[in-house]
């Protein structure tokens, strides 16, 4: 490039979590769902797509939590807005959910995330980037009956396929050898 401009790569990272009550301190709840994550850094946005089942309670909120101090442990406090997702659906024991949050808007954060993180949605971001990509946040569902959340999982990445196909043949040439020993 002769011009000196660089192109900016992007990336969409993908990030997945199993929701359950266990998972939730002081929830006994047999509540399920499941969360798809995509945070795309070049266009400034994070896509939800999440389902649940078999709540105990209605629900009152929903929302994604960190950083917490260890990956995949403990609680931490509201990263996106409050009191909940805009349009998710309140008051019903399961249901779906699908948005796209413009993370380049202040609307889209927790204002006491923001503050205490730059004081900026760009600065928020950069911080919810490196909390997302060290598995230290989670999203959750609060409800009627589980004011503090009813049910909960931490968002993981989702492997790419040439990761899971190169685990794939480790796991067959694995296989194949521990037969030839058995011989």
């Amino acid at each position: 490039m002769a011009s000196g401009l660089r192109v900016a790569k992007a990336d969409v990272f993908e990030y997945q979590a199993f929701l359950d009550g266990p998972s939730e301190p002081s929830s006994a709840s047999l509540g399920t769902g499941s969360a798809s994550v995509a945070y795309d850094d070049a266009a400034h946005t994070l896509s939800l797509n999440v389902t649940f089942t078999g709540l105990t309670g209605t629900t009152t909120a929903a929302h994604i939590h960190g950083p917490t101090a260890v990956p995949g442990t403990a609680t931490a406090g509201v990263i996106t807005q409050t009191p909940t997702f805009s349009g998710f659906p309140l008051g019903v024991t399961s249901g779906s959910y699908t948005a796209t949050f413009n993370l380049t808007q202040a609307g889209s954060w927790n204002t006491a995330y923001i503050n205490a993180n730059g004081g900026t949605p760009a600065s928020a971001e950069a911080a919810f980037a490196v909390a997302l990509a060290a598995g230290k946040t989670y999203l959750n569902i609060h409800s009627s009956v589980y004011g503090g959340g009813e049910i909960r999982g931490f968002l993981l990445p989702v492997p790419e396929p040439s990761s899971l196909a190169l685990a794939g043949l480790g796991a067959l040439g694995l296989v194949a050898s521990l037969r030839r020993q058995k011989r």
